[in-house]
């Protein structure tokens, strides 16, 4: 569950008129600071932040989830339900104690370096690269 002031944040920066992406930065901020404090782990920083995106579209931001084809088919549906559930299309619903439970203690065993400045730096510099060479191709 997300802090009332990351929704707040969110919720402010779309009515500035910004995009989602920006809006969905402050749930993605939140979840690094989970990971640094030890709440729980994530293997790689890109898990990290695509655990706050889902956190924002079930929080309401109109952050589409991806084309066909950008991401795994798995990843693109989970993307989909979050929306949904974020726009009141879909009602939301916990998992089972015993998924939650698991999930989480998965989460714990992961490391906690994943979100330290230098790998933040390296998720960001390949996204960026990857965008660029999107670009090019188009």
């Amino acid at each position: 569950m997300p802090r009332q002031s990351t929704v707040s944040k969110a919720r402010t920066a779309l009515r500035q008129g910004k995009r989602p992406s920006t809006a969905a930065g402050a749930f993605v901020r939140e979840e690094i600071e989970h990971v640094r404090a030890g709440k729980h782990g994530a293997r790689s920083a890109s898990q990290a932040v695509a655990i706050g995106l889902s956190k924002a579209r079930r929080a309401g931001v109109p952050l589409e989830p991806p084309a066909k084809g950008r991401t795994a088919e798995r990843t693109r549906h989970s993307a989909q339900r979050a929306y949904e559930v974020g726009r009141g299309e879909r009602t939301p619903r916990a998992p089972s104690r015993r998924r939650r439970t698991a999930t989480r203690a998965a989460l714990e065993r992961e490391p906690r370096a994943t979100t330290s400045r230098r790998a933040l730096s390296k998720q960001a510099k390949g996204a960026a690269s990857r965008r660029r060479r999107a670009g090019r191709a188009a």
